[in-house]
């Protein structure tokens, strides 16, 4: 076969095109999911999909399937693609790319005439981002059964609204899925760090995620007054915070380059400029790619709170909400990436993805990989959310390449 590429034009201006729904002021995008936006860009994607010959589906959860036939249908289909929705103040390339780089691949191999062995399908899957309803990723999670149907459903945005009464109000609500029996899946996406631009990198083939987990942190105290309580004997949670964050920086530091500690969230109450606070909480996000590293850091976190707070007569308590081990890319769907950026000519690296992404829950039971192009300054999460055209050419002819590679029989 002779090498073929994917029409650079027809992808930018179709991300372009997606960009005008929930377009903000500011050059991003608020398409939040299951809102009117949300539904307004699947219908769009879904025009283009059913004009490239794709058969649609929709599964209970709203998850959007789009097949091209392959020469033998009876095979396991190639899964390709991400996510439509978006943050509130979110960019126009954070997950678009990779579902509307799955729809280009299928226009180029519908321009070439060439027909795979497998089947390939293109997905959207539901609230990836987790920010009008604070389940990330649950589309995938409710597909791979990691993730109970009814909870899905029963999760309520800020005003009330469930998931179920708005996939019911779009007309969302498919039939469940029954088959999960794929060969392979990719998923295309801006890194949404600054790691491949500083090492000049046009391409990154992604081995795995790393462990990550978010924690809420409570110190208890005793609330006084600013003025007659000398400092000596205050029980001040504030007091304990400002002990505790510096050593928590430390001990990440001993864990660099690959350790991260974010602390997104603080709040005192009873809330006064002139009252000692009775309670201080915050919130604590651990991330590390090594299982030992991951380890050490959630049991030093425990012990430094702890410690930080009983030097001040203040007492402590550490809750884990939430969760996602890390996850090892198939080695098989790595190689075939490692192929087409041969093939494609890309100056590529191997790297661990930062965030997490409908691919952890697909790779439960999917053989599956991911390939990252650099976005601008790292910024994700962004009305300032930048790539070039050339990028996102170079990583869907990467995607393609792929899954003409996983395809074959």
């Amino acid at each position: 076969m002779s090498q073929i590429e994917i029409n650079s034009a027809r992808l930018w201006a179709r991300i372009m095109e997606m960009a005008k729904i929930g377009a903000t002021p500011a050059g991003g995008c608020n398409r939040q999911a299951l809102t009117d936006t949300d539904l307004e860009g699947r219908n769009l994607f879904l025009s283009w999909a059913t004009a490239a010959g794709c058969e649609i589906r929709v599964d209970e959860i709203g998850n959007m399937f789009a097949r091209r036939t392959g020469a033998d249908n009876d095979l396991p289909p190639v899964m390709v693609g991400s996510h439509l929705d978006t943050q509130p103040t979110g960019g126009k390339f954070d997950g678009i790319l990779g579902v509307l780089g799955g729809l280009e691949v299928v226009e180029t191999l519908n321009d070439n005439n060439i027909t795979t062995d497998h089947p390939l399908e293109i997905v959207d899957w539901t609230n990836e981002e987790g920010s009008r309803f604070d389940l990330a990723m649950m589309g995938s999670a409710v597909w791979r059964k990691s993730m109970d149907l009814q909870h899905a459903y029963g999760c309520e945005d800020r005003d009330g609204r469930s998931v179920k009464s708005e996939l019911e109000r779009l007309g969302l609500i498919g039939e469940a899925t029954t088959d999960r029996n794929y060969k392979a899946s990719f998923e295309l996406h801006i890194e949404q760090g600054p790691i491949l631009e500083h090492e000049g990198k046009s391409i990154g083939i992604v081995t795995g995620v790393q462990n990550m987990c978010r924690h809420r942190v409570v110190l208890y105290g005793q609330a006084a007054h600013a003025g007659p309580t000398p400092m000596t004997m205050r029980k001040d949670p504030m007091r304990a915070l400002g002990n505790i964050l510096p050593a928590l920086y430390e001990m990440t530091n001993e864990h660099d380059p690959a350790g991260r500690i974010t602390f997104g969230i603080i709040d005192a109450l009873p809330g006064s400029s002139n009252v000692v606070p009775s309670m201080v909480e915050f919130t604590v996000d651990i991330r590390h790619p090594d299982n030992t590293g991951y380890g050490q850091m959630l049991s030093a976190l425990v012990e430094i709170v702890i410690e930080k707070a009983a030097e001040v007569s203040v007492g402590a308590d550490v809750r884990k909400v939430w969760e996602a081990p890390g996850v090892v890319f198939a080695p098989e769907c790595v190689e075939y990436i490692r192929a087409a950026v041969d093939k494609v000519g890309s100056d590529a690296m191997e790297i661990i993805s930062g965030a997490g992404h409908d691919s952890c829950a697909v790779s439960e039971i999917v053989p599956t990989a991911m390939i990252f192009i650099p976005c601008e300054g790292g910024l994700s999460h962004n009305e300032e959310e930048s790539i070039l055209p050339g990028q996102a050419a170079e990583g869907v002819n990467v995607l393609l390449h792929s899954v003409l590679n996983a395809a074959k029989n």
